[in-house]
């Protein structure tokens, strides 16, 4: 099923009736009247429309710019229309409108459904065609409903390791209902056992940002032989325990500090903008691992113990405590600090490219996106924020490593990046980036699927 070129009204009808004043270009108090006078009066939908479509930011719409809004907004209204029409038979009618609600977490009646389809209802054959669907909400400014937004949600899901993405976005129905924290539930669940079955390849990478280096090279093999000489099987997964154990404070804190700067930072509180979203994310970021930074400096410290040299978590705390004092908890912090935001910038960034991509290709083929598509933007988008923080992330693990050595032996951050890169040159930098990129496949993989089963244990499953 594919909407018409130009149903209804043409173009250049529309366009000409809103340029009362016939000089080529519609304003924004032309926009207004022409809106009410169609029956339009929803609150700064001029104004949204004009800024949306306002390329050469002249204050007003020239035909062209008029044009290509339209056409834009309509691939999108196509998109939402074909994710309503489950049967796929062109039409909408209310069952698929409470269906498709249902799976967004609002509950609504029979009659509920009736009253929003004939809202949209021109011939009265209570269903709604595309022609209708796209006469309702061509100058509504939203592309309405919120499935789009759900199934480009840009989800904490694919827990890859490292906890610096932007918080999940959650709607107002969910959060008066149960379904959010049951979601964060599963996220968290389905990163414990992420990062438990990828643990091997982050303990190797972790021993080759702090040991590996030009006169001491380590290769994959070789340094699973030497864990596995060292410690047997089981050493493989050091660290791994309290890794798991700071997903839940992590998150947690990660969520409400998310809610209370999205609405510090916008209006209305409830429509974030993408670059409020990357702010009020880092800020998150921020705070979650300034609270939880002592469990990030013992996981380091676990991950590269040798074989009794603590007796577990609580011991590690003790003698770094006795023998380094407080300060010791927060070595790296700084570079891990800054780390947040090439992360958190660049997998946003990333992540809107590819969907917008998707959108301008697949549009007329396919509603919703599907698993794979979405895993693969998560999966790329992820990897790109780790590829430009990952020197960052390298110096603040050293800097953790290294806090045991003497007052005097103990380098700042910029002193240790040049240290690196007269030693090992720029790519020293990147030590240990092998496995890192080995274990994203199988962490996404499976944090996906174990969240499935937990939406679907817990109830919030379609």
């Amino acid at each position: 099923m594919r909407g018409p070129d130009v149903p209804g009204r043409s173009y250049q009808d529309l366009f000409e009736r809103l340029d009362t004043n016939k000089d080529g270009k519609v304003d924004v108090a032309e926009l207004r009247e022409g809106l009410k006078a169609m029956g339009i009066f929803r609150q700064g939908a001029a104004q949204k429309i004009l800024l949306t479509g306002d390329q050469n930011k002249d204050g007003s719409l020239d035909f062209n710019e008029f044009t290509r809004y339209l056409k834009e907004h309509e691939k999108k209204l196509l998109l939402t229309f074909k994710s309503l029409d489950k049967n796929d038979d062109g039409r909408i009618d209310a069952s698929e409108i409470q269906q498709s609600l249902t799976e967004l977490g609002i509950a609504v009646s029979r009659e509920d459904a009736l009253k929003i389809l004939q809202s949209m209802d021109i011939d009265g054959t209570m269903m709604v065609d595309w022609n209708e669907w796209r006469e309702h909400f061509l100058f509504y400014p939203g592309h309405n409903l919120e499935e789009i937004i759900r199934y480009w949600r840009h989800t904490s899901v694919l827990d890859i390791g490292d906890s610096l993405a932007i918080p999940d976005e959650f709607t107002e129905e969910e959060k008066h209902s149960d379904g959010w924290w049951k979601q964060l539930v599963a996220g968290a669940v389905a990163g414990a056992v992420s990062r438990t079955g990828t643990a091997p390849l982050d303990r190797m990478k972790v021993l080759m940002q702090v040991h590996s280096s030009k006169n001491n090279k380590i290769s994959l093999v070789r340094g699973f032989r030497q864990m596995i000489t060292e410690g047997g099987v089981t050493s493989l997964w050091r660290g791994n325990g309290i890794n798991v154990l700071k997903i839940a404070p992590e998150t947690a804190i990660k969520f409400m500090a998310y809610e209370q700067y999205k609405k510090l930072l916008s209006s209305d509180g409830s429509k974030t903008k993408t670059h409020k979203r990357f702010m009020a994310g880092s800020l998150a970021g921020a705070t979650a691992q300034t609270a939880i930074y002592p469990m990030e400096v013992l996981k380091t410290r676990l991950t590269l113990r040798k074989t009794g040299q603590y007796s577990g978590m609580f011991d590690c705390a003790k003698m770094i405590l006795k023998k380094e004092g407080v300060k010791a908890f927060y070595k790296g912090y700084i570079p891990n600090l800054l780390g947040i935001i090439p992360y958190a910038g660049i997998d946003l960034a990333v992540y809107e490219s590819l969907k917008n991509t998707w959108l301008s290709y697949h549009t007329k083929d396919s509603a919703n996106p599907g698993v794979l598509v979405l895993l693969g933007c998560g999966t790329i988008s992820s990897t790109c924020g780790q590829l430009a923080s990952y020197p960052l992330a390298l110096v603040r693990t050293r800097m953790q490593a290294q806090a045991s050595l003497n007052a005097s032996d103990q380098p700042s951050m910029t002193s240790l990046m040049k240290t690196i890169v007269a030693k090992d040159g720029f790519f020293g930098l990147y030590r240990g980036i092998l496995p890192n990129f080995m274990k994203v496949i199988p962490a996404v993989s499976l944090s996906y699927v174990v969240y499935e089963y937990m939406k679907t244990g817990l109830g919030i499953s379609k």
